[in-house]
């Protein structure tokens, strides 16, 4: 059974987790908030999705949409630091994971009480990150992206998705294993260098991952995959989510990362029926 340790506490994967997204940028290409400075909205956010049964909020700074304007470190930890506190002060039981690509916002916010670091670089854009998490002894979400998120989406090619993937992530978790790191989460990063067609061979290929013996981290909420095809906005896309993450578990996804808990919490439940039904 695929398990992690968070602040002492093993979390099993034997069935799925949900990771609700808390962003603090005004411009995310979902729910970008014009009140992320603003603590109380914030926590009344964390405190729905905990009731709806999020097991873990993911909470970021700086957006990684393509085009997204340039934070600086100061402004992340200024963003980040603040809802941190309050949300450990409010909910101390709370796992919270930090979505951040900079080894100095991932150092400062484990020091502060987070539990996970959820980087979409895996590292590529910080060197220093691996050092870090690895001190910290915490678990560690490593996202593939090709390329920048400025430069992403510009004609992205693969040989094979799938094995390309597989391959970059083998090599990735023998070098942060051979690192001291306990425990590594993968995500494939739906959406960051990848075309249409590659996403839906991910999506739909995701079991071929389970050979990595890693958790596996699917973030597809509200995603451009999914609005884009059917000619909606991300504002209408939740059944398309809902049907997204269905085929993400039956693929043997371990996390779900998405905007709506209680939809999510639901597709894993119905999801769990089914293979209690069938066991």
């Amino acid at each position: 059974m695929k398990t992690i340790n968070c602040k002492g506490k093993i979390i099993d994967f034997e069935q799925c987790k949900v990771m609700g997204i808390l962003n603090l940028t005004p411009d995310s290409f979902y729910d970008g908030s014009k009140e992320h400075n603003n603590i109380a909205p914030m926590l009344q956010k964390v405190s729905d999705m905990l009731t709806e049964g999020a097991d873990f909020i993911d909470i970021g700074g700086y957006s990684s949409r393509p085009g997204a304007r340039y934070v600086s470190e100061e402004e992340e930890l200024n963003r980040v630091l603040p809802i941190l506190k309050e949300i450990l002060i409010s909910f101390p039981n709370t796992l919270i994971s930090v979505d951040t690509f900079r080894s100095k916002v991932a150092e400062q916010t484990l020091e502060k009480g987070a539990a996970l670091i959820n980087d979409i670089s895996a590292g590529s854009l910080d060197e220093r990150m691996s050092d870090v998490v690895c001190d910290f002894r915490v678990p560690y979400i490593a996202m593939h992206m090709q390329g920048t998120p400025n430069t992403m989406q510009r004609n992205p090619i693969y040989e094979d998705v799938n094995k390309d993937l597989i391959y970059y992530f083998s090599a990735l978790r023998h070098k942060l294993f051979s690192k001291g790191l306990d425990d590594l989460i993968i995500d494939p990063g739906f959406g960051f260098g990848k075309s249409l067609e590659h996403n839906y061979e991910i999506l739909s290929n995701l079991g071929l991952y389970q050979s990595l013996d890693l958790p596996v981290l699917a973030g597809v909420s509200r995603k451009s995959m999914l609005y884009k095809p059917l000619n909606i906005s991300p504002n209408e896309a939740l059944v398309a989510t809902s049907a997204a993450h269905m085929i993400a578990l039956e693929g043997g996804a371990n996390i779900l990362r998405v905007h709506d808990v209680q939809a999510a919490k639901q597709c894993c439940q119905v999801f769990n029926l089914s293979k209690s039904a069938s066991a």
